[in-house]
């Protein structure tokens, strides 16, 4: 396969796919390696198209219209970090990200994509699991979450329960 219908197959695959797909299981999908892929998401992502990369893979991600999104300054132990994320989605919102303001490096933002309970078990997994540390540990577990949600009012909900629970940083 070229390389022109090995990306309109990748396309096609993370459209259909509607969750992350990793770089390792497309590989393995189209025959190719890993390198490949991410070549081929950077290509695709210079003509334009809107591919994410999260912790658990590539996304095909298109913006909802009419839907709104807050950032919230939170702090928190890493051992909280379940109890935070699942007080957003168990209440209508969507982690985008994580942000860091390091003292030497400057605002570091990572996509995350995190919707469900299931979402946020496999997120602290990975943190248990893996030999690291959420980034969050580099600023005095200071950070931010850009929530989007699809009223301001479940936005409000979600920062009255962030308070409530002293993750809320003002």
């Amino acid at each position: 396969m070229d390389g022109e219908n090995r990306r309109k197959t990748l396309l096609e695959l993370l459209a259909a796919a509607g969750e992350p797909l990793s770089g390792s299981a497309l590989a393995k999908r189209l025959g190719v390696s890993r390198q490949v892929i991410v070549q081929d998401i950077a290509l695709l992502r210079a003509t334009n198209r809107d591919i994410l990369s999260t912790a658990r893979g590539y996304l095909l991600y298109s913006p909802p219209a009419a839907r709104c999104n807050r950032c919230f300054m939170v702090s928190h132990t890493t051992e909280q970090i379940a109890d935070e994320l699942n007080t957003i989605v168990d209440l209508g919102g969507k982690v985008l990200d994580v942000v860091i303001t390091h003292p030497i490096y400057g605002t570091i933002t990572v996509n995350l994509i995190i919707s469900s309970r299931k979402d946020v078990q496999e997120f602290v997994h990975k943190i248990n699991t893996r030999q690291t540390k959420p980034l969050k540990e580099l600023t005095d577990d200071i950070h931010y979450h850009t929530v989007e949600a699809e009223s301001e009012a479940i936005l409000d909900s979600i920062e009255k329960a962030l308070a409530e629970k002293k993750y809320l940083l003002s």
